[in-house]
């Protein structure tokens, strides 16, 4: 049985986490953040993915923040919000969360060194109301040092430039810039395969499109690592396929704590196929040049994301895949190394509609799917989500025949 050590991939990317305050690497952050303050505590958001509408002071002790989203246009529920609370000495805190619009939806965590966050608990939020009128009320207890309090946890920029830096290997796992974003922040791509083999099969995993989605990155981080580790799958799988991740496509929108979009206020994954911003143009780049290289050839796309619970979306097994059933074989084959887990598939398919999943398989014919993680979903078990699916995707890929 494979133990998750210590350094293991989640509490590598967690362990390795800051919320720095913005600074002048930061450059295109929005202006100075606001700020509210008693005598015994202070609540701004100047720190990457900080992020809220405004706040008030109620009484000495009770503040309350509202919660919208970044720009006018069309948005999914992602109500995100990330504060922080800076006590002058100890207090009880009353946080009082109003939204605009959806309501609320992530359970809050905390983090004193935004390394270790943890769940509020229950007895400590009161949730109101329902739906998009659902309102929340935190009470804390502070200490002497600053907390944190976010919708989920802080994984930035700097975060998984740190993971990269860390699981990075010469030999078979290097990584170089896709490209930039919008605001100039670098996308990064690690590319994982056998230096002394020509690959011509490709699979492409992608994350982080959509902000909030933070589970998708803890998921995606054990799957990555499992196509590195040095048992006779992984290794036989790096001779024959190479994998490209980019794992961290929206890096304006996670620095600035939006909900949806990124800085030209567009769902990135709603426009595969248009691909009008600069960050999707790279993924459309990257994709052309796989498939017009004669050596090489787009085998599966991942999509790493979060929703309310654990579901892949895939497209139906009746339209024929390259590789043919593919998605049947290796989600029935994760079902079985995961006994004690139910394994939930959502097969639809809607052609030209402008996401990864179904530009993949329109443009290239390769399966694409949308790699669900629940808000909430235990984070251990997120652990071995990651692992046990990474697993049964190369036992399944290299059972293909060759092309």
């Amino acid at each position: 049985m494979h133990r998750m050590p210590i350094a293991g991939a989640i509490a590598a990317i967690l362990l390795a986490a800051t919320v720095p305050a913005v600074t002048a690497a930061e450059a295109h952050s929005p202006p100075a953040a606001e700020t509210c303050e008693t005598g015994s505590v202070k609540l701004d958001k100047d720190f990457v993915a900080g992020a809220f509408a405004s706040c008030e002071t109620v009484d000495a002790n009770t503040f309350r923040i509202a919660i919208a989203p970044e720009d006018e246009g069309e948005i999914n529920c992602s109500p995100w919000y990330a504060f922080r609370l800076t006590p002058a000495r100890r207090a009880t805190v009353t946080v009082e969360i109003d939204y605009a619009r959806c309501g609320h939806r992530y359970w809050p965590k905390t983090s004193i060194d935004g390394r270790k966050w943890t769940r509020l608990p229950e007895g400590s939020v009161e949730i109101t109301g329902e739906d998009d009128m659902r309102r929340a009320r935190l009470t804390l207890e502070l200490g002497s040092e600053p907390v944190f309090v976010s919708a989920q946890e802080i994984i930035g920029p700097e975060d998984f430039t740190n993971w990269l830096d860390r699981i990075e290997r010469p030999g078979f796992a290097t990584r170089d810039l896709l490209g930039q974003s919008a605001q100039g922040r670098d996308i990064e791509r690690l590319t994982i395969a056998d230096p002394e083999t020509r690959q011509r099969e490709t699979v492409v995993l992608v994350g982080r499109q959509h902000p909030p989605e933070v589970t998708g990155t803890l998921a995606l981080a054990p799957f990555v690592e499992t196509l590195m580790e040095d048992s006779a799958l992984a290794r036989a799988f790096r001779t024959r396929f190479e994998t490209i991740v980019v794992p961290l496509l929206n890096p304006d929108g996670v620095v600035l704590g939006h909900w949806r979009h990124n800085t030209g206020g567009v769902d990135l994954n709603r426009d595969w196929g248009p691909f009008t911003q600069p960050e999707t143009q790279l993924m459309d780049g990257l994709l052309r040049g796989i498939e017009s290289d004669p050596e090489r050839r787009l085998r599966v796309l991942l999509d790493f994301h979060s929703t309310r619970r654990d579901v892949f979306y895939t497209i139906p097994d009746e339209l024929p895949t390259d590789p043919e059933l593919f998605t049947r074989k290796w989600l029935a084959l994760y079902q079985e190394r995961m006994p004690d887990y139910t394994v939930e598939r959502d097969a639809r398919h809607t052609v030209g509609r402008p996401i990864s999943k179904a530009h993949t398989f329109d443009t290239y014919g390769a399966p694409g799917i949308t790699f669900e993680i629940g808000d909430e979903t235990d984070r251990r078990l997120i652990w071995r989500i990651g692992r046990e699916s990474a697993i049964a995707m190369m036992t399944t890929l290299l059972q293909t025949p060759r092309k």
